[in-house]
């Protein structure tokens, strides 16, 4: 029951006696800045927007929990896993990428799937996005990248030019630009898309045998994507789209699920492989590789209040538990540092301390001390150096460590060197998988955005890349930009 007497008070708690009036000095003279409790409202009004992500600004959260339905014991020690039944709480965030925090959410544009687990051992982040592939294979590409999605510097515009003149730059895009520019580059808002961890990751089982796997969540019921108008429209006219849907589907007491399943590499095929397992831009066939169901993802919680529990939730492909390590995988190897970099620059150096970020399910012990906004008590009287002979103060434990793995060669800036090809796995998905609506509705989608470019060869050379994929892909998509087939084919 509410308290009905409840008192208006200041950030210090001091009792407010008028909210409606500044002090100032008679009727009509000038307020004065003795007005405490004006300029502590001022004050927290300025500082009320924390720095907007860099990217997947714009996004939408649910709370839910994670259920074992199936035994994977023998591939992962993790104790969230290590019982059929078992649950653990779990918290999403969905966004899009590109856009900044007040775009539209029907934008062409991947979407942002990140998981946060409460695991008794910590919480494990799955970062992923609503593609099982990615733009770019080394994170050293990642900030020009990026820059090409956002605004020109000089207009302060969107500009094809620089979009499709970095991708054609970069023919490792192609399969994420097919796919985007494909029937599910735009979900039916986010709960009617799948998720995936993308890059390859490692599980260790408990006698230390490793295994390579890639993350698939399957949303229940299937797939729902827009078609180009039908995002077009509802950009203009219900901007907040997907946000509005995932929070009135649960509000009205429905719940979103989805299953976890992996696929398997024994470490040992990895090398073998002939994609490289390391290379984002690439999928594993499950013809070569079936799923292997894990458990049920459950969303039925809305946040009860956005900023604290969105804007301030904090994800890294870094935050990892015992049995889940990384892979050698050159764009991954780089969101380990960045995306804690970019937290503690948004939200602050003590971001982990925040409740929706906090690990409540383990206890966390350490020598990290002080910094800004502290609020955890700072570990009270105890040291703040180790080692130390103090007792009960927190240890190492040596059975936690990370599988060792060997590591040589020179250290150098190395070309990208392995044989499999950029533009097998695109022709396949356009000339296999894609139907013949598919194929109509990708060739417009690509030919809308690309009629924009005014430069003739950044246009003949991003066709070049497609005719590479597939001669009816490139040839197709340059008769409808006016560009010479020829053109297209060098």
């Amino acid at each position: 029951m509410a308290d009905k007497k409840r008192v208006l008070t200041t950030s210090w708690g001091h009792p407010v006696d008028d909210n409606q009036n500044s002090v100032t000095a008679g009727p009509r003279g000038p307020t004065l800045i003795s007005d405490s409790h004006l300029i502590d409202k001022l004050a927290s009004f300025d500082r009320e927007r924390i720095p907007e992500r860099v990217v997947h600004a714009k996004g939408a959260g649910a709370h839910g929990y994670f259920e074992v339905t199936h035994d994977v014991t023998k591939y992962c020690k993790a104790k969230f896993l290590n019982k059929i039944g078992k649950r653990t709480p779990v918290f999403a965030r969905f966004s899009t990428v590109g856009g900044e925090k007040g775009s539209a959410d029907t934008e062409r544009d991947p979407r942002g799937f990140a998981l946060k687990f409460y695991t008794e051992e910590g919480n494990w982040d799955m970062t992923g996005n609503n593609t099982p592939i990615f733009f770019i294979r080394d994170a050293i590409k990642f900030a020009d990248f990026i820059h090409t999605q956002k605004r020109d510097p000089q207009t302060n515009l969107k500009c094809a030019n620089m979009f499709w003149d970095f991708l054609g730059n970069v023919p490792e895009s192609c399969h994420q630009v097919t796919y985007l520019f494909g029937p599910r580059g735009v979900p039916d808002g986010y709960r009617h898309m799948n998720g995936y961890g993308s890059h390859t990751f490692k599980w260790v089982n408990a006698k230390g045998e490793d295994f390579f796997v890639k993350f698939h969540f399957k949303i229940e019921g299937g797939c729902k994507n827009l078609k180009a108008d039908a995002a077009t429209r509802l950009a203009g006219e219900d901007p907040d789209y997907a946000t509005r849907d995932l929070f009135n589907h649960i509000a009205s007491g429905k719940e979103v699920v989805w299953n976890f399943q992996v696929q398997v590499m024994p470490a040992e095929a990895g090398e073998k492989y002939k994609w490289d397992i390391y290379d984002v831009t690439k999928v594993w066939p499950h013809s070569d590789w079936p799923l292997i169901p894990v458990g049920r993802l459950v969303l039925n919680r809305n946040p009860t209040n956005y900023f604290a529990e969105v804007e301030q939730s904090a994800f890294s492909p870094a935050h990892l538990i015992p049995g889940i390590e990384a892979s050698n995988d050159k764009m991954l190897q780089g969101r380990l540092f960045s995306y804690n970099d970019t937290h503690r620059h948004r939200v602050g150096a003590n971001f982990m301390q925040i409740p929706i970020n906090c690990p409540y399910m383990a206890r966390v012990a350490n020598y990290q001390r002080d910094g800004p906004s502290s609020v955890g008590g700072n570990f009270g009287s105890e040291p703040n150096y180790e080692p130390n002979t103090v007792e009960g103060t927190p240890k190492q434990d040596p059975e936690t460590r990370k599988k060792p793995y060997e590591v040589k060669g020179t250290a150098a800036r190395h070309p990208y060197a392995h044989p499999n090809s950029d533009f097998e796995q695109p022709g396949a998905l356009f000339r296999r998988v894609f139907s013949d609506e598919d194929k109509k509705d990708t060739l417009s989608n690509l030919a809308g955005h690309m009629k924009k470019i005014t430069r003739k060869e950044i246009a003949e050379r991003q066709c070049g890349n497609f005719y590479k994929c597939d001669p009816e892909y490139g040839a197709k998509l340059a008769q409808a930009l006016g560009v010479a087939v020829h053109g297209a084919k060098l």
